[in-house]
C-alpha cells in the first residue's frame, strides 16, 4: 500500500509539473536599434554641432510591442517582442550616432541631452511610415528638415527606404530597421555637407 501511495504521489507531481509548464507563457524579448558601425565619414571631418530632435513616429507603432504588417489593412502586435526603450528615443539616438560618424563630428546629440540654442544645426525627423514585414523587408518613409543657425531657409528632404530582412527572427527585423535608419542618416548628412554652417 505504501508503494501504491508513493506511485500515486509521483504521478501527481508529474501531472502538476506538466500543467505548470503548459500554463507558463513565453518570456518577452527586448530589442534596441543600433547605429551602423560600418558607416564612414563621407568627406573631411565636419566638426559641426548638430542636435537631433524632435523625432516623431506614427501612433500605430508608438508602443512597446513590435507591430508587424500582415497585409495592407492588417497589423499584428507581438506581445513577446518588445522595444527596450521608447521607439521615438531609439530612432533619435541612432540617427544622432549615425550622423556623428558620417560627419566626423563628436558634437552630435539628441535634443534631450543639450541646451537649446547651442547647436549649429537642428534636425527634425517626422517618420511617416515604420513598417515591419518579418522575413521580408522593413520600410521607412521620413520627412526631415535641417535648420542651420543664422539662416532662414531650411534644408528639407524626404527619404523612402526599403531594406531586406536577412533572417526570419525578430533580431533580423531590428537589424534591417537599423540599416534603413542609416540610409536616412546618409541623406541628412549629405544635405548638411552641401550647405554647412558658416
Amino acid at each position: 500500500m505504501k508503494q501504491t501511495m508513493l506511485a500515486r504521489g509521483a504521478c501527481l507531481c508529474v501531472v502538476a509539473v506538466t500543467l505548470l509548464a503548459a500554463c507558463s507563457s513565453p518570456r518577452s524579448s527586448f530589442y534596441t536599434l543600433t547605429s551602423d558601425a560600418a558607416l564612414d565619414s563621407t568627406g573631411a571631418p565636419l566638426p559641426v554641432s548638430v542636435v537631433v530632435g524632435p523625432v516623431t513616429i506614427p501612433e500605430l507603432v508608438d508602443r512597446p510591442q513590435f507591430v508587424t504588417r500582415v497585409s495592407r489593412n492588417e497589423v499584428r502586435l507581438n506581445e513577446f517582442a518588445r522595444w527596450g526603450e521608447p521607439l521615438r528615443s531609439g530612432v533619435a539616438d541612432v540617427i544622432a550616432a549615425d550622423l556623428s560618424r558620417l560627419l566626423g563630428s563628436p558634437r552630435v546629440s539628441v535634443s534631450s541631452q543639450t541646451v537649446a540654442g547651442t547647436e549649429a544645426c537642428r534636425v527634425r525627423v517626422d517618420i511617416l511610415q515604420f513598417d515591419s514585414m518579418p522575413g521580408d523587408a522593413v520600410a521607412i518613409d521620413a520627412l526631415w528638415t535641417v535648420r542651420v543657425t543664422g539662416r532662414t531657409a531650411l534644408l528639407t528632404g524626404r527619404s523612402t527606404v526599403r531594406e531586406q530582412v536577412q533572417g526570419t527572427d525578430d533580431a533580423a527585423l531590428v537589424a534591417a530597421h537599423s540599416r534603413a535608419l542609416a540610409s536616412l542618416s546618409r541623406d541628412i548628412a549629405a544635405a548638411i555637407r552641401r550647405s554647412p554652417p558658416a
